[in-house]
């Protein structure tokens, strides 16, 4: 395995989710969701761990964290955007490595933020991220689920909401089951990217494919760049976008003993 590479984490985090606003503060264990994401990425040997938010209630949740937090603006569309503003702000330089580690992953392991930061390190590719095999036929078929698909050499050749890639013989017999030697893989929402391609890449305008799949990273692929996709190393369980999900995950950390 490869040397660890030097990275940093930057933490997009904003208080007002349409679907479960505050939720960077809903409380795991008795303990702030964002707060269990800055553990994580601690775990994962970050050189610098950085939450960007537009609010102070997130910032005084952070209050001893051992982590900076970072104020940015609030009228930032995207998480991408938050992170450029970060980049551009702190100065880091264009080759610095930064991990985008969503405030709603309260579970990701700390190998797969490390493994992401290292994928973009053995490639010269501007942007990495992850994936893991499907595991079932529903998977593959919902589209709230994002696959991927990739080239011999790893890199990126298409991400949609739609089942890929389409095994056309099979699926004509039986859409319940998946066939063996598909490399069917389901996108890991993480990211690493250059410094200097962050901030590139919140300067493009958006894309058609972009807006009809509602999937940014299209928006590389669609101006020529490229991302390298590395297999998670462990699972990485989903993250919180509902009460549900919240609900989900306390019941996996009183399992855990946390």
């Amino acid at each position: 395995m490869s040397a660890a590479p030097d990275f940093v984490v930057a933490i997009p985090a904003r208080y007002g989710s349409q679907r479960l606003p505050g939720k960077p503060l809903m409380p795991i264990a008795g303990t702030p969701m964002i707060v269990h994401v800055v553990r994580r990425a601690l775990e994962a040997g970050a050189r610098e761990v950085i939450v960007a938010t537009d609010d102070a209630r997130i910032a005084a949740a952070l209050d001893g964290s051992g982590v900076e937090v970072v104020m940015t603006r609030a009228d930032h569309a995207s998480g991408t955007d938050r992170l450029a503003e970060v980049a551009a702000l702190r100065g880091w330089s264009d080759d610095a490595i930064v991990v985008n580690l969503q405030g709603d992953e309260p579970l990701a392991p700390a190998s797969g933020i490390l493994e992401v930061a290292r994928c973009l390190a053995a490639t010269p590719a501007p942007m990495a991220t992850l994936a893991t095999p499907v595991g079932d036929a529903h998977e593959l078929f919902d589209p709230n689920g994002v696959k991927v698909v990739r080239r011999a050499d790893g890199l990126a050749l298409y991400f949609s909401r739609a089942p890929l890639p389409w095994a056309r013989d099979a699926f004509v017999r039986d859409r319940h089951h998946l066939p063996d030697g598909v490399p069917f893989l389901r996108h890991i929402g993480i990211y690493a990217y250059r410094a200097g391609f962050l901030r590139t890449l919140a300067s493009l305008p958006r894309t058609p494919l972009e807006q009809a799949e509602s999937l940014e990273q299209l928006r590389a692929l669609e101006h020529g760049h490229a991302i390298a996709v590395a297999l998670a190393p462990e699972p990485f369980p989903a993250g919180v976008d509902t009460l549900e999900d919240l609900v989900r995950v306390e019941r996996l950390f009183a399992e855990a003993g946390q």
